[in-house]
């Protein structure tokens, strides 16, 4: 059986460690690159991934002999001329380059040096993404920040232009909210969205799918907006309404399944649900099916609605996606998965009574039960 690595084993460790501090000292000879390693390592096993990141900048502010301007300028130089030749093997980037811009928002984050921190950032985030430290720069300085997160939209790096996005984000996973209002970036989305990179459109979807917690209406007219203007071929349009939209599609929101081209009251027809076993275990797979029928070419988008009354007294429900499909008059279209019933982060698959419905175009139909026995 293989046995899952913990990410923080892997993204910071004893050969990680080693190879910041031989960068380092490989280009400042003052810098105690055994001291470093030693120091931080004798930490390092007991701390969690952001701790870990935490400990190696302090490592890196204690053993380096300057700080300041100095520091960041030590720090850029040990950096390989490329992300492509620093071994970074996605566009997010490398844990061993986190402590970096990590070390410029804990110790070079002043108005003296703001400037040369904020362009430290900016060439740092190809080799590990810096929204987080960008973020700390948001809070205490927002309005110079906010200006460069405007040139960075425009860089000629498209981890860049996906940093002045993704910063800004106001429901950003593991960081500290901003104080700015929600949509404060707007036009840096609107000078991002059709960005020729995916990697940039998807941070744009992202970023609309945090407004649209707070502003659905104002998220759809900007949609609608992009959608008309051109700019966007149409299947970049519609990955990124989906990514923006994604929790208003769960919640089955009309509008939502509109602007994708699918009608909430089209004239469909579902069986009823049929499982293959109603009780099941933590572990176990559900396996369902139904038939839908269309008098009419009817696109449809289907999701999976598994709810339970939680201890609470209050509904708990995990809504995914099944499929997209183009429903044609006089044949049958088959819905059906063997689903994973699995507890994550997220969802605990925990004993009790279930239902399972289908959601198509936004409209849930009649369930069918299930139960989840204990182990």
């Amino acid at each position: 059986m293989t046995v899952k690595v913990p990410l923080k084993e892997t993204a910071l460790n004893a050969e990680r460690i080693s190879r910041i501090g031989r960068e380092v000292q490989a280009v400042c000879t003052e810098f105690d690159a055994d001291g470093f390693v030693q120091s931080v390592m004798a930490d390092l096993p007991r701390l969690e991934l952001s701790a870990r990141i935490a400990r190696t900048s302090d490592g890196l502010h204690t053993h380096l002999p300057v700080t300041g301007p100095g520091a960041l300028d030590i720090l850029l130089r040990s950096l390989p001329p490329t992300p492509e030749a620093a071994g970074v093997p996605n566009d997010f980037g490398l844990y061993t380059y986190a402590p970096h811009s990590d070390y410029v928002s804990r110790y070079v984050r002043t108005a003296k040096h703001l400037d040369q921190a904020l362009a430290a950032l900016a060439r740092m985030t190809g080799y590990f993404s810096a929204e987080l430290p960008a973020r700390h720069f948001l809070t205490d300085f927002p309005d110079e920040t906010m200006k460069a997160v405007d040139v960075w939209a425009r860089h000629g790096d498209f981890r860049v232009r996906r940093l002045a996005s993704e910063a800004t984000r106001p429901l950003l996973p593991w960081a500290p909210r901003l104080t700015l209002p929600t949509d404060a970036a707007l036009p840096v989305l609107e000078q991002l969205y059709d960005d020729t990179h995916p990697f940039v459109r998807t941070s744009v979807a992202n970023h609309l799918s945090d407004i649209a917690a707070e502003k659905p209406g104002l998220v759809l007219e900007i949609l609608q907006r992009w959608k008309q203007s051109g700019r966007l071929p149409d299947k970049h349009f519609t990955v990124i309404a989906r990514g923006a939209l994604r929790n208003r599609l769960k919640e089955g929101w009309p509008p939502a399944y509109a602007i994708l081209g699918y009608a909430h009251d089209a004239p469909i027809t579902l069986t009823p649900l049929t499982l293959e076993r109603t009780e099941l275990r933590d572990g176990d797979t559900l396996d369902f099916s139904a038939t839908l029928t269309a008098p009419t070419t009817t696109p449809v988008h289907v999701m999976i609605v598994i709810s339970i009354t939680g201890q609470t007294g209050q509904p708990r429900e995990k809504v995914s996606f099944l499929r997209r499909a183009t429903a044609k008059p006089g044949q049958e279209l088959r819905l059906a998965k063997v689903h994973p019933l699995r507890s994550t982060a997220r969802w605990k698959v925990s004993a009790g009574s279930y239902s399972l419905a289908l959601q198509v175009n936004g409209r849930r139909f009649p369930s069918v039960g299930f139960t989840i026995l204990d182990a």
